[in-house]
């Protein structure tokens, strides 16, 4: 019978970015992992380290590789991260300050397959992405995928488009992980996979055999007012809604919204939701994926939004504010509770939430670890989150995207 799988958490903050704050960050993540019982035979290890510390992060995880002797360890540069406290079974987000938080696994009876994707032209993206022989090469992963985690660089990467790709060539296999937050121009990124780091591209690990996980992707929001069809588009114009010009339909189901409703728009934004099952009898949370409107054009009563439509589609109004974000959150992970215990967890946040929404700390990071009752748990605050909604993964904003790690071995 194969052994269960067990994972460790660990997060340090330090005052600033001298080899004496570097050294002992190293040596804190190392006794708090020891103190979980993880001397050895460590599996896996992800990593996310503040971008007060980036010019020592390929030192850092080297030192952290070797000491640990992880067989597989992958990680990023971040604008934040964020933890979990055993002592009291909170979560922890660090934001601007010096900080790292990671997270170990062993993982017996679960083949690990880590693959780095970086095309130097579009050339060389479309011409990897472009069909299954070629993706399948540049990827490597062979088996029956449970699951994969990447991290990405937002300055050189097509990650919607490698996304489509692993739907395509690796479909129904779920992909959780983050865009790097630490730099705000190309080429300051640190991606780390093992002894290598890379500033540009995608890396990311697929998990095969005795791995159970479990996907949250909450997008932050709520729908309001009604669905609607689209009944005419054209990329990412909406040109009619139920056979209107779109303005001039939005306007009217906007106009029938509360006026605290209409507030929300005015200083949030307009986002819309569009329906992952269009055919779908009942449409609530998490049955579209929200998109930002971009603008509109009154001449011809078009409406621009940060998504690809076609006739047929439907589509809702969605409102984002803090107590949206928060009470979507807590809606998508209210089924956790019904689940066996999860063994670890990886939460991959915009760094748009955090204090910036909230006003106050640890609001994603706490509401994970009420739902499961504690769990070893690190991740960061993205440039861009990457989960799957209704069977296809997707990069966001603003939203907080989970995944839970449970081993075959546990029932549900």
């Amino acid at each position: 019978m194969k052994g269960d799988i067990k994972f460790a958490s660990a997060l340090t903050v330090q005052s600033g970015s001298t080899a004496r704050d570097i050294s002992a960050a190293i040596d804190d993540l190392i006794e708090q992992l020891q103190g979980q019982g993880f001397t050895h035979e460590i599996d896996f290890v992800q990593i996310f380290i503040s971008a007060k510390f980036t010019r020592a992060a390929a030192f850092i995880t080297n030192e952290l590789k070797q000491i640990l002797r992880a067989k597989v360890l992958i990680g990023c540069t971040a604008a934040g991260v964020i933890g979990y406290d055993e002592s009291d079974g909170a979560g922890t987000e660090v934001e601007g300050e010096p900080a790292i938080a990671l997270l170990a696994a062993q993982l017996p009876g679960v083949e690990l397959r880590p693959f780095v994707l970086n095309g130097t032209t579009r050339g060389e993206w479309d011409a990897m992405l472009g069909d299954s022989l070629s993706f399948r090469r540049a990827v490597g992963i062979t088996g029956e995928v449970k699951f994969v985690t990447v991290l990405a660089d937002p300055f050189s990467t097509p990650i919607d488009d490698v996304l489509t790709a692993f739907d395509m060539f690796y479909p129904n296999v779920p992909i959780v992980g983050g865009v790097a937050s630490g730099a705000d121009e190309p080429g300051h990124n640190v991606l780390i996979y093992n002894d290598q780091s890379f500033h540009s591209g995608m890396l990311g690990v697929a998990f095969v055999g005795n791995i159970v996980v479990d996907t949250v992707v909450s997008q932050g929001c709520r729908p309001v007012g009604v669905a609607l069809d689209v009944t005419a588009a054209k990329q990412n114009l909406i040109l009619a809604l139920n056979g209107r010009p779109a303005l001039d339909e939005l306007q009217r189901v906007i106009g029938d919204l509360s006026e605290d409703e209409r507030d929300l728009f005015r200083s949030s934004g307009v986002f819309m939701g569009r329906a992952i099952n269009p055919n779908a009898e009942m449409l609530g949370r998490g049955d579209f994926l929200v998109r930002g409107v971009m603008g509109v054009d009154p001449k011809v009563g078009a409406i621009a939004i940060g998504d690809f439509f076609h006739p047929g589609d439907k589509v809702q109004l969605h409102i984002r504010d803090a107590a949206a974000a928060e009470e979507d959150l807590a809606m998508m992970l209210a089924p956790q509770t019904f689940y066996s215990p999860a063994h670890g967890a990886l939460l991959f946040s915009c760094n748009g939430r955090g204090r910036h929404l909230f006003n106050r700390p640890n609001v994603d990071s706490n509401l994970v670890q009420e739902a499961v009752n504690g769990v070893p748990m690190a991740g960061f605050f993205c440039a861009g989150e990457i989960g799957p909604v209704g069977g296809r993964n997707f990069l966001h904003g603003h939203t907080a995207s989970i995944v839970f790690f449970r081993s075959e071995n546990s029932t549900q």
